[in-house]
């Protein structure tokens, strides 16, 4: 059952004047929070940064409504003229990150003759890496709390990982035909390098280990190189 359907219920039990009382302060709260000057997108996507932070902290499942409408400072009820429930804009934060991550990857050409394809494997690197890392909240989200929402959840975050590893086995199958790539079996080198680069940004993101983008950029170049990119 959807929490704000709990929620009417609930309501529907107090008394008369408690009943007041709450309509009271969800008013008051709503002229608050839409007597200022920003505008319906502006809010829409302070409510999203803000519910972002709290299912970093809390976890999607621990979280509730009260808690992100109490971190954004609005009524119940201005939560819901954006947002279904709470899977609605948890959703939304994850789809944002995901539709970045899908543009920051760009096809290596081993024709460009301004950059070298080891200079396009970096730039690759660097751009997944500083869109996890300049917005460590949703990357947290990502690596540890959106798989397990709900099946059709699983099925949409699967089918993006799905879509990245068919890219770069793509792109590694490309790369054995111009012999700067070790002959092998592409789909476990796309999962090898995913999983590494995963797994530093968890160590990162989740443990609070610190470490210089740039160097972890370099580093995970140099993993590559050493595993299967014949490149320099």
């Amino acid at each position: 059952m959807r929490e704000d359907r709990v929620r009417t219920g609930r309501a529907a039990s107090l008394d008369p004047a408690r009943r007041r009382g709450r309509c009271e302060e969800d008013a008051a709260a709503t002229v608050r929070y839409t007597s200022g000057s920003v505008g319906k997108p502006e809010r829409r996507q302070q409510i999203l940064t803000l519910a972002r932070d709290v299912f970093a902290r809390r976890g999607y499942h621990a979280t509730k409504i009260d808690e992100i409408v109490a971190a954004a400072g609005i009524a119940r009820g201005t939560f819901y003229l954006y947002f279904e429930d709470k899977r609605a804009i948890f959703e939304e934060i994850v789809d944002r990150t995901i539709a970045r991550l899908g543009l920051a990857i760009v096809r290596v050409d081993p024709h460009d003759a301004s950059r070298s394809v080891a200079d396009q494997v970096r730039d690759n690197i660097r751009r997944i890496v500083r869109i996890l890392l300049e917005d460590r909240a949703t990357t947290k989200i990502l690596l540890s709390d959106a798989l397990g929402v709900d099946p059709a959840f699983d099925r949409k975050l699967l089918s993006f990982y799905d879509e990245m590893s068919s890219l770069l086995e793509t792109s590694l199958r490309e790369g054995q035909e111009l012999q700067v790539v070790a002959v092998g079996d592409v789909r476990l080198m796309s999962w090898l390098l995913m999983g590494a680069l995963k797994e530093s940004l968890f160590q990162i993101v989740q443990r609070g280990a610190e470490y210089d983008d740039e160097k972890l950029v370099d580093g995970a170049f140099d993993f590559f190189c050493a595993g299967c990119l014949r490149v320099t």
